[in-house]
Parts: C-alpha cells; sequence; structure tokens
C-alpha cells in the first residue's frame, strides 16, 4: 500500500544514534524518507549523518532557547521537513521518596520541555508555509499506569501524552496531525540496567501478556504508521505498543 511509504519527505528524528531513535530513523529511511537525525554528543551526530547521507546535526534539547534557530537553520539548509519524531528522552528511577529536584528538571526538560519548544518551533513553519506535517511524540506506557520508581519519567510522559492531545487540536484545522506512542519495556540501552535485575525483569515480564519486552523496531512500525498518510485520518491518538501491559 503505497500509502504506508514515505518517498520524497523529509524527517527530523531526536536521539537517532541509538535504540529507539536509531531503529525509528532506520525505518523512516526504509520507507523513503529522508533522515536528518540529532545527538547531543558530536562523534554520534556525525556516524548519524553519515549513516543517513545528511549533515551531522548536535542538538541538546534543554537549551530550549536555542531550538528556533535550530530549527530555522534547518529548513534553510534542509528545504524544509514535513515529519517529527521527539524521540530524545531519559529516565533517572528512583523511588519517589529519592527524586531531587534536579532529578526532576532534567527529566522534565529533556522528555517534555524539549519536546514541546522543538514542535512548535517546527510547527511556525508549517503554519506560515502551509505545509501538512506530522509529528509524533515517543511517551511511554509509564505515561497511562503506575509503574514503581517512576514518578518524575511517568509523569513526564503523562504530559507528553496530553500535549499530543492540546497541539493535535490546535494544528488540525491547518492538516497537521500529532500523535504518540506509549512503548512497554523495549530492550535497549536505556532500559538496560533495568531489565537486567533479574528479579525485576520477570516480574515486569509478568505483567505483559504477550509474554515478551518490546524490540525496538516495534516501536519503529508503529512510528512509521503514524507518520505516513496512511494514519491520515488519525491525530490525537497514543498508540499503546505494550504487549498488554495496560489492559489490566
Amino acid at each position: 500500500m503505497e500509502s504506508f511509504r514515505l518517498d520524497g519527505k523529509s524527517a527530523l528524528v531526536t536521539g537517532a544514534g541509538r535504540g529507539l531513535g536509531k531503529a525509528i530513523a532506520d525505518g523512516v529511511a526504509e520507507l523513503g524518507a529522508t533522515v536528518y537525525g540529532t545527538s547531543r554528543d558530536p562523534a554520534t551526530a556525525r556516524k548519524i549523518g553519515q549513516r543517513y547521507g545528511t549533515p551531522p546535526l548536535q542538538l541538546e534539547l534543554t537549551e530550549t532557547d536555542g531550538l528556533g534557530d535550530f530549527v530555522d537553520e534547518l529548513m534553510s539548509a534542509s528545504g524544509g521537513i514535513q515529519l517529527l519524531v521527539n524521540n530524545s528522552g531519559i529516565n533517572i528511577p528512583k523511588p519517589a521518596v529519592e527524586v531531587t529536584r534536579a532529578d526532576w528538571d532534567a527529566v522534565f526538560t529533556t522528555n517534555l520541555t524539549g519536546s514541546f519548544f522543538l514542535s512548535t518551533a517546527v510547527a511556525k513553519h508549517w503554519l506560515a508555509d502551509g505545509t501538512k506535517g506530522s509529528i509524533v511524540n515517543v511517551a511511554s506506557q509509564a505515561g497511562i499506569v503506575a509503574i514503581e520508581e517512576r514518578a518524575a519519567y511517568g509523569t513526564s510522559k503523562a504530559g507528553l501524552i496530553h500535549l499530543s492531545k492540546v497541539l493535535a487540536l490546535e494544528w488540525a484545522s491547518a492538516g497537521i496531525r500529532v500523535n504518540a506512542v506509549a512503548p512497554t519495556f523495549v530492550r535497549t540501552e536505556l532500559t538496560e540496567s533495568t531489565l537486567s535485575r533479574k528479579d525485576w525483569a520477570e516480574e515486569l515480564l509478568s505483567r505483559i501478556p504477550v509474554g515478551r519486552f518490546g524490540e525496538p523496531q516495534d516501536i519503529a512500525g508503529a512510528v512509521c504508521f503514524l507518520l505516513s498518510d496512511a494514519a491520515g485520518l488519525i491525530t490525537g491518538h497514543t498508540l499503546t505498543v505494550d504487549g498488554g501491559y495496560t489492559i489490566r
């Protein structure tokens, strides 16, 4: 089905150097889009650029004052992007009583604040030139159901889910779609410390009816679908990719 293809489009994918971001960027490229991937690390940014044949893009989402200039420069250099994936995120798992203000601020600034200001910087261009763009925010099942040691992370992802609805509502009349995906535990560098704890990993696995953790490709497929014209009537939606974790 041609509507699943992304030929002729350009995508900005944050945190494209590893894990979910790399799998998403690879999927977007496989479907025909030009990928502009970011990393906060200069060396990783260079590797991303080499992988997709695009300029290296070093981006620190916590430096929100510079996001507008970053997007302006990218739009000018690329000739415009039509797709945005807000994938970058961090987690500092701790019991709630041990979370510091620095932990809280770091998680929220990256997971929610940075995604908001990057999205609005991109949308300003789309609203001005009539681009019917598509945004997908990578949230989490922790933003839907409570999970231990994720007070900051889960709350930031719940905010990202609601933000997706608000932006979808505001921009729908301009043809801009905004959706989110909410993955379960996926085997990546981000979850390595959690899933390496055998007792905790077994407990988490017992909560997933399909009986396995996610793989990055599981999430990439969902993101690519929501970006594509095949999802043209879908906006403000959060697609849970959780193996049934949130059923109960």
